[in-house]
């Protein structure tokens, strides 16, 4: 293990055996909601409320170290505590064997997801719980129940599902055949023909929905979210997966260009 107190954080370079240290997994497990996932890396941001089991894990941390390398606990512990107000990064020190822990995914319906672990992995759930915290109903070490009634929550669940890797873990994703019918049953039967059918409120409204606005928003704010979605819903991105998978971006990607053609002036 190596600490390197810099400016602007704390690094911590570490073995996969201290990650998966009790008190190591104590400290992140309470800073899941301020914990940014790089690849090989996590980064945890200090959060005022939990500043006593940030000062307990500099503690911990400092006495492993010192035994680590035989030197003096207390002096580095009062150095890293002027550190304290800093981010906190901790990676691996070489390279892992890429470890694969499978992820089932099952729609009850359009409006609930269950997110299932063949065994724990407090990792795993830990990213899905910092990408999808707020849309989480109830979990367990190795299950999640996630509302995605809105199409804020859909697009956020695709997102967390579109990272692959985990420090040294890679994530195998599995559904049905029927996960994406029953997700996205709304748009069973829409096509673009269907547009016509619909009074001109209720047409905007539903493209304001796909472009993930609120009703009258700005061209500048239609613009930006339109490019950010088409990027995350590229059907270049998934070409690779499933056919169902495919299919269901290429249909988005669709909808987003013809939202955005029916609420943009042109001037």
């Amino acid at each position: 293990m190596n600490i390197v107190l810099r400016n602007n954080l704390i690094l911590i370079t570490t073995g996969f055996e201290t990650l998966n240290a009790s008190w190591m997994k104590e400290f992140l497990n309470h800073h899941v909601r301020g914990m940014l996932f790089l690849p090989k890396a996590v980064l945890v941001f200090r959060n005022e409320s939990l500043s006593d089991i940030r000062k307990e894990f500099l503690k911990e941390l400092s006495t492993h170290h010192a035994k680590v390398h035989d030197f003096d606990h207390d002096f580095f512990l009062r150095s890293m505590l002027k550190y304290g107000t800093q981010p906190i990064k901790i990676e691996l020190e070489k390279e892992e064997e890429p470890e694969s822990v499978k992820v089932n995914l099952y729609a009850y319906d359009k409006n609930t997801v269950l997110i299932t672990l063949d065994k724990p992995n407090a990792w795993v759930t830990n990213y899905m719980r910092s990408q999808l915290e707020v849309y989480i109903e109830r979990g367990t070490d190795v299950s999640l129940v996630v509302d995605v009634s809105d199409y804020k929550a859909k697009s956020r669940l695709e997102r967390a599902l579109n990272k692959r890797h985990i420090l040294h873990y890679q994530i195998q994703y599995t559904y049905d055949n029927h996960f994406m019918s029953k997700l996205y049953s709304d748009f069973a039967s829409f096509s673009f023909g269907d547009l016509t059918k619909y009074d001109e409120n209720s047409e905007k409204k539903e493209f304001y929905t796909i472009l993930e606005c609120p009703i009258g928003a700005s061209q500048d704010a239609l613009k930006k979210s339109y490019k950010k979605l088409t990027k995350v819903y590229h059907p270049d991105k998934v070409f690779h997966e499933s056919p169902h998978m495919v299919a269901h971006y290429t249909q988005k990607f669709q909808l987003l260009q013809e939202a955005y053609e029916a609420l943009r002036i042109v001037s």
